[in-house]
This record gives C-alpha cells, structure tokens and sequence, in this order.
C-alpha cells in the first residue's frame, strides 16, 4: 500500500511538474489574449475555436473540432525573437476588418483562402505570420482577435444576390485609363485593364511565363461613373505581399483570396483576388495604389 501510496505521490509531482513547464513569457500571452492552449515540442499553441458558430457541411451539423478551430502558435527563435504563425477561422464580414487590424499592427497575412464546399456559414481562413518578442506579438495580435466571434448579422447580399444599385451606366472608361496609367478593354458591359509582369522573368519547367500565361494583373469594372464595382487579381512576389495588401484595405478594397496559381515556377509569385463597390474613380485608384507597389 506504501509503494501505491509512493507512485500516487511521484504522479503528482511528475503532473505537477508538468503543469509548471510552460515558459513564464507564454503564460503571460495567453492571459493577455485571454485565451486557452497548451505548450509541447516547445510551442505554444493558442486555441481560438468557433463555438459561437452552428456549421452544417452540405446539411450536416459538424462539431467545431471537426475544422473549426482556430490557432496561433509561439515558438523561439533566433536573435532572442519568437516566430508566430496562425490559421484564423472567419466568417465573410469578419475576413477584411480581421486582416486589417493584422496588418495595422505590424503582422502579415500569408493566405486567405476555404477549407469547405458547401458549408453554412460561409468559413474562410487567414494565415498569420510575425516575429517578435511574445508580450509585443500578443499585443500585435489581440485588436484582431477581439473582433472575432463579435460581428453583427450576416452581410444581407451574402443571401439576396448584391448591391442592386450597380447597373450598367455612363462609365468614363478613359478617366479609368488616365487614373490606371494604363489603356483597357471593353467587352460587353465590362471594361477590363490588364497589366504584366515584364519585370519578372519567370520560368517553369524551361518556359518562359509571361501575362499571357497569367503573370498578370488586372482589374475589371462594371456599372457607372457614380456606382461601380471592381474585382480583380494581382500578381505579386514576396515582398510585395504586405505592402499590397495594405494599399487596398486603406482603399476600401476587399480582399477575397491569397494564394498561388503555379507550382515549381521560379520566383515564386503570389496572387490576390480583390473585390470592391463605390465611384469608379475611387475603385480605379484603389488598383492604382496595388499596382504602385509592384515591382520596386
């Protein structure tokens, strides 16, 4: 009974052990965030699940562990700074605010993209990228954190089709031009301007990929002078990512996705896809204000 009583007494020493492992700094950051994780493999894992969500896949009711879950994660580095990654799970209204109080606070948003067909709520996730010291990315992080799980109702064109206010109209598509620095072409309703990349010499597979191949940027209108909408993708390397993106959230511009369209291609080039509503000049100097960003 005293060699039970002896190992009961060395578990709670071992667990209790355990429980003290997690470094001071992290414990710090999850008070700070307010939220809950664990430290193993020497990361701190930060849980930021959607429970306030009810999701169905295709008509099924999916519990939140099934995909819905949120995380940042804090490991160390060099030069006495944490790396911190992340994977945020959105809804629509939530995705463009959430980037922007990332990118005002000094993190990077590496991805924005869905994990699901047919679900309900529309889910997207952001990925998350910084360095620093824990106590500084938690403050970096808590602004975007906070406005999650706390958007008011859907966004109603979501369900009802749009902004039936945008319909074809006057568009002074050469006052486009001017604002662009760069001529388009109108087809049908639509007048779309493309810009390449001929300042990247990419190569796949021995083949020389230019904006033909989709090396490209472009942006395409549609409505009037007093209301348009504009959508577009833009073609960016590395560097060119943040800076990018903050020039169209500081226009009004919505981001919809991050990703890659080529594998293997040398340098590797990023691409965004951007969707906005307002006058046309503005939208077309939103896209002016992506495009002076590129290629510096």
């Amino acid at each position: 009974m005293k060699a039970l009583n002896g190992i009961g007494i060395l578990l709670t020493t071992f667990v209790g052990a355990a429980a003290q492992s997690m470094p001071a700094d992290y414990d710090a950051v999850l008070k700070a965030l307010g939220k809950q994780g664990d430290f193993k493999s020497s990361v701190l894992k930060v849980n930021i699940p959607r429970n306030d969500l009810k999701v169905t896949i295709d008509g099924i009711s999916t519990p939140t562990p099934f995909g819905f879950g949120g995380w940042i994660a804090l490991t160390k580095g060099t030069g006495g700074n944490d790396v911190m990654m992340g994977d945020l799970v959105l809804q629509e209204d939530e995705v463009n605010p959430v980037m922007s109080a990332l990118l005002s606070n000094g993190l990077e948003v590496t991805a924005l993209h869905n994990h699901f067909f047919f679900e309900s709520p529309r889910l997207f996730y952001m990925h998350v990228h910084g360095h620093g010291k824990p106590a500084d990315l938690a403050k970096m992080v808590k602004p975007a954190l906070d406005l999650i799980g706390t958007s008011a109702a859907p966004h109603q064109s979501s369900v009802s089709g749009g902004n039936s206010s945008v319909t074809a109209g006057p568009m002074d598509t050469a006052a486009i031009a001017k604002l662009v620095g760069h001529e388009g072409e109108q087809t049908g309703q639509v007048y779309k301007i493309t810009v390449g990349r001929d300042d990247i010499a990419l190569k796949e597979m021995g083949a020389t990929i230019n904006a033909r191949m989709g090396l490209n940027t472009w942006a395409a209108f549609f409505g009037s002078d007093a209301n348009a909408e504009i959508a577009g993708d833009v073609a960016m390397l590395a560097p060119e990512v943040t800076p990018v993106l903050k020039a169209l959230r500081a226009n009004g511009l919505s981001v919809v996705a991050i990703h890659n369209h080529m594998t293997g291609s040398q340098p590797a080039i990023y691409f965004l896809h951007y969707w906005g509503t307002g006058p046309a000049a503005k939208l077309a100097q939103g896209f002016k204000a992506a495009l002076n960003e590129l290629g510096h």
